[in-house]
């Protein structure tokens, strides 16, 4: 008599089940169809995305995942839809619909699993958060950037010349084959680390070291890249992420943490003991507002990720970019020399002037627009919702988008459409931004409430530098023996190298 009753009980919860399936996808049919949607092109051929998640994976071994993200979304129409893993993923780079993502429905949209794959090393901040605790992380963090921080030009000149050290000039003038981007990441956490911690890591100095000190931050700086590595395949595999935890990462996540938490500790001792900051310390004023060492951690390494990768990524593409255009790179040294004078004696080395060079930040926004810091990004949709453009055979109608799906969107691939910056969109031409103001098709610092709160930072810093390299050095040529460029996989876009060779100015 039981087996009977199991198997109509069995039986009637599939039923169950099936008919709430079934009336769950009529409903969805008649909220789109009032929302007047229709479906977007759908890619086929990917079961479960199993191709495509291969084919990620080749292109990471082969460092070449950027240039793959612009290929794969360049393959299919401006808005589609695709199987990936369990669901649906859909995929845009259209300007309307990233501003619905980022701006104008942006409570209709969270960071999914970002937390649980960025959680062990990057831990709970304003790149890890959502709602309330987003809202947190940002109302604390907003006030340290609403000031002119990078007016300390001679803090930024030490920096400078640390890095000169690594640049071996010959009888003839010019450097050896040097790749510059370590040195740029060097100089880039070199000067995050002096305003986010009130002392630098002195990385650019450690490297030429063979100490405890030296040897303790190349620790560091290797765990961190091994794991901002870990980091970027974990989200990219999304509840899936489980899967890929290798045995060192855990151990370099301890690693990181504690070099950062020595830094916090260090930070909470100057405060309780009132001694006064020579200049300003963004812990400092943190610890004015938490005193929980985790949370100070927390919030320090993820303005760390954008502080020093971001905009030694910048670095590394504008120098690769200058070193395939002389024209360029002539034109922009002497507006460098008129403006801020030679190396020997330089001027007008603050915000305003920086800001204020137009053809300098053409040439920084051209490099951005080529080369995004994040070229692909994702949402995850709350509610069921819509996207305003994508759906039907011309594309131009709505796209109905359920709560639980998620929408990838790629601003590389955005920044390199034809039809919006013209036939050369492909190719390096700062003079395309003549009269020309950003819009939604040119978003590399996001947009929206979570446009990246230390953007003019990072352009200040970038701009910088680039004015002394250019005063210092009026030649620049590549030195990659024709290779392909490879890019470094993590959370941001980088170049993994950039050989030049750069010839001394006479008068520098």
């Amino acid at each position: 008599m039981l087996r009977p009753a199991l198997l109509v009980g069995a039986i009637a919860v599939g039923l169950y089940y099936v008919l709430c399936y079934l009336l769950n996808e009529r409903r969805h049919r008649q909220q789109a169809r009032q929302w007047g949607c229709q479906l977007p092109y759908r890619e086929t051929g990917t079961w479960w995305g199993i191709s495509i998640i291969r084919d990620f994976m080749r292109a990471m071994r082969e460092e070449r995942a950027a240039p793959y993200y612009i290929e794969w979304q360049e393959s299919n129409p401006r808005t589609a839809v695709t199987s990936f893993l369990d669901a649906d993923l859909f995929s845009t780079y259209e300007p309307a619909n990233i501003q619905a993502l980022l701006a104008t429905q942006f409570e209709d949209f969270s960071l999914g699993y970002r937390l649980k794959t960025w959680a062990p090393m990057i831990g709970k901040g304003i790149f890890t958060t959502d709602g309330a605790e987003w809202k947190h992380s940002r109302s604390i963090l907003r006030p340290q950037f609403a000031r002119d921080l990078l007016t300390d030009s001679e803090t930024e000149e030490k920096h400078h010349r640390n890095l000169m050290q690594h640049l071996s000039i010959g009888s003839d003038g010019w450097t050896d084959r040097v790749d510059l981007q370590p040195l740029f990441q060097r100089l880039t956490m070199d000067s995050s680390t002096e305003l986010l911690f009130g002392q630098s890591t002195d990385s650019q100095n450690a490297a030429l070291r063979d100490d405890p000190a030296a040897n303790e931050w190349r620790a560091f700086d290797a765990a961190y890249e091994r794991g901002q590595k870990v980091v970027g395949i974990r989200n990219y595999l999304e509840e899936l992420h489980w899967l890929y935890s290798p045995a060192s990462y855990k151990e370099d996540c301890k690693t990181v943490h504690a070099y950062l938490d020595k830094f916090v500790q260090e930070g909470l001792r100057r405060v309780d003991s009132k001694e006064a900051s020579k200049k300003y310390c963004f812990l400092d004023e943190l610890i004015k507002v938490t005193r929980d060492p985790v949370e100070l951690r927390d919030h320090l390494i993820n303005i760390l990720v954008a502080g020093r990768d971001t905009t030694s990524g910048l670095f590394g593409f504008t120098f690769y970019l200058l070193a395939r255009d002389p024209a360029v790179f002539h034109k922009l040294r002497e507006i460098i020399l008129s403006e801020f004078g030679t190396y020997k004696s330089p001027k007008n080395l603050d915000f305003p002037s920086i800001k204020g060079c137009t053809y300098l930040q053409h040439v920084l926004n051209e490099s951005l627009r080529l080369h995004p810091p994040v070229p692909a990004n994702e949402r995850f949709c709350i509610k069921d919702t819509t996207l305003p453009v994508g759906g039907g055979p011309d594309g131009t109608a709505p796209v109905y988008i359920r709560k639980g799906q998620s929408v990838a969107f790629f601003t590389g691939a955005m920044h390199r459409r034809k039809d919006l910056w013209g036939e050369d969109a492909n190719e390096f031409r700062p003079d395309r931004w003549i009269n020309r103001k950003p819009r939604w098709d040119f978003v590399p610092f996001s947009g929206g409430p979570r446009i990246c709160l230390g953007q003019q930072q990072a352009l200040t810093l970038a701009g910088f530098n680039i004015i002394r390299l250019l005063q210092k050095f009026d030649r620049i040529q590549p030195a990659d023996n024709g290779e392909r460029p490879r890019y470094r996989y993590s959370l941001t876009d980088a170049l993994r190298y950039c050989w030049v060779q750069l010839h001394e100015a006479s008068d520098s």
